[in-house]
């Protein structure tokens, strides 16, 4: 009788070309989705950030002692 040779898959032959690609556009995926609902959120952030820093009230306030 003859043996038959099973055909392994990909994965199991250590055949992982590409992997990292699929791995970096998945996350890439879940940072915009995440971006896109927390949108709002994040644009009063950074409003309320650039709004502190460029305060000229904040800057004359404190050198004035």
């Amino acid at each position: 009788m003859k043996k038959m040779k099973m055909a392994a898959s990909p994965t199991l032959t250590g055949n992982t070309k590409g992997m990292g690609t699929v791995e970096i556009v998945i996350i890439i995926a879940v940072l915009v989705a995440l971006a896109l609902i927390f949108r709002s959120a994040l644009m009063g952030y950074a409003s309320d950030i650039m709004d502190y820093v460029f305060d000229d009230g904040n800057v004359i306030g404190h050198l004035d002692g």
